[in-house]
């Protein structure tokens, strides 16, 4: 599926609930079947800095592809970085810099959230898309 795909089905999925504890719920649960960081990942290194809680995030290179996996302390934010990874795990470098983030405000996350969890939830776009960035360059050479 395409980013664009990815994101449209995460659009449904949340117009399904009626109001915002539901799609809470359904955050933590989504939170739930993240797949889940290595240990030896959890480095200062991969921390996502401007999050209110722990946040890691790990990229690899797989054939063309890049493969996220990530982890945090918080139950709810740990739901947010599985919706990310939803949308751009899995996907070429070049694909995830060109894709939009516009489904973030059509399910309705940032107005949300906490002005520090919404931060956060940029510095999380920031840095796959720095990911991606850095392995669209590595790809070139």
């Amino acid at each position: 599926m395409t980013i664009k795909e990815i994101q449209d089905e995460i659009i449904d999925e949340f117009s399904m609930f009626d109001d915002w504890m539901q799609r809470y719920e359904y955050i933590i649960e989504l939170g739930k079947s993240l797949p889940l960081i290595k240990e030896e990942y959890k480095t200062d290194e991969n921390l996502i800095k401007g999050c209110q809680s722990k946040v890691w995030l790990q990229g690899d290179q797989q054939d063309d592809k890049i493969v996220f996996t990530a982890d945090s302390d918080a139950i709810l934010t740990k739901g947010i970085i599985a919706i990310l990874i939803r949308a751009f795990s899995n996907q070429k470098a070049k694909d995830i810099l060109e894709a939009d983030t516009d489904f973030i405000d059509e399910i309705g996350l940032k107005e949300h959230l906490s002005a520090t969890r919404a931060n956060g939830l940029v510095s999380m776009i920031k840095n796959i898309k720095m990911y991606a960035l850095a392995f669209d360059a590595k790809n070139k050479n």
